[in-house]
């Protein structure tokens, strides 16, 4: 969830609500919406929380696997949740990571490192060693790392293009074939972000270095030419909807593979919301582009 569609759910919608709340305000806040959001779980094969995947300074980095009923290998996705780099986490999200494994998918939602307590670069390090773990040991959970994906939304979708981006120019790094960006945040140069997400970009995520916004780590657009085959969704009511605009003219211009939605109606994090009428067709759209590169069965013919 954006900080624009938070603080409007709360009435702090000035821009000196980010100064009047804390974040381990914002992070209670959310957590209690997030509880609504998850009830009623889909059914899956099985589910494990918390799997270690790393060890940075003492603290155990984890992620939860969820795993598809059916018969494996399963394609690999792994999620990286949103949250504006300062909130949320695999339990925020798991309903709709497990609406992703009903759809197929082995999934990997990663616990990545938050700001302001961790700034730029920790979380993105964090998803890029989250994705190498992924191609070592999805076969354990009946995984097929050579068909993974990354996906993600809000603040994930923005790591989700910033690591593929960055795997796809290293040397020996997992093949990642396809992204899948929900209402993401994909290039901090403009003017044209709210003035309470600029706030929390340079005091919290990029610790207030503002040169930073030239990094295609943090402004994946800069590097376009790098993305694999992409599905974008966003809301016809999202804040954001520049940005996705933006993203895909540079796909178009690139000559990229890609799907783009936009929802009617919808707000920021429609998605997670399954009581909004295009939250569980969307993920269908963006499993569905996804199969299309990596299918079900790794005996069919990959693109």
């Amino acid at each position: 969830m954006s900080l624009s569609s938070l603080f409007k759910l709360s009435g702090l919608s000035s821009r000196s609500a980010l100064k009047q709340v804390s974040v381990k305000y914002l992070r209670q806040m959310l957590d209690e919406f997030a509880g609504f959001l998850n009830e009623d779980l889909p059914r899956v094969g099985a589910f494990h929380p918390k799997v270690p995947y790393k060890e940075i300074d003492g603290t155990q980095l984890t992620m939860d696997v969820t795993v598809p009923s059916g018969v494996g290998p399963y394609p690999v996705l792994v999620y990286l949740h949103g949250g504006a780099w300062i909130w949320g986490s695999p339990t925020t999200h798991q309903k709709l990571t497990h609406r992703l494994a009903e759809q197929g998918f082995l999934t990997l939602s990663v616990d990545y490192r938050l700001a302001p307590e961790n700034p730029f670069p920790a979380g993105f390090n964090d998803c890029i060693h989250a994705i190498y773990f992924a191609a070592q040991f999805a076969e354990k959970w009946g995984g097929d790392p050579k068909r993974m994906v990354i996906a993600g939304d809000s603040a994930g979708a923005n790591l989700a293009a910033a690591t593929s981006i960055e795997l796809a120019n290293s040397v020996a790094a997992p093949v990642i074939h396809a992204v899948g960006l929900l209402y993401g945040v994909y290039d901090f140069r403009t003017e044209q972000k709210p003035d309470i997400m600029s706030e929390l970009l340079n005091k919290a995520y990029l610790n207030g270095e503002q040169h930073l916004i030239e990094d295609p780590r943090v402004s994946p657009l800069l590097k376009t030419v790098s993305l694999p085959p992409a599905f974008v969704a966003i809301g016809s009511e999202d804040d954001l909807i520049d940005d996705a605009e933006r993203l895909r003219a540079e796909l178009l211009a690139n000559d990229k593979v890609h799907e783009y939605h936009v929802y009617t109606g919808m707000p920021h994090a429609f998605a997670q919301m399954e009581f909004l009428p295009s939250a569980r067709s969307c993920i269908r759209d963006m499993t569905n582009f996804l199969h299309k590169i990596v299918p079900k069965t790794s005996g069919a013919k990959t693109k």
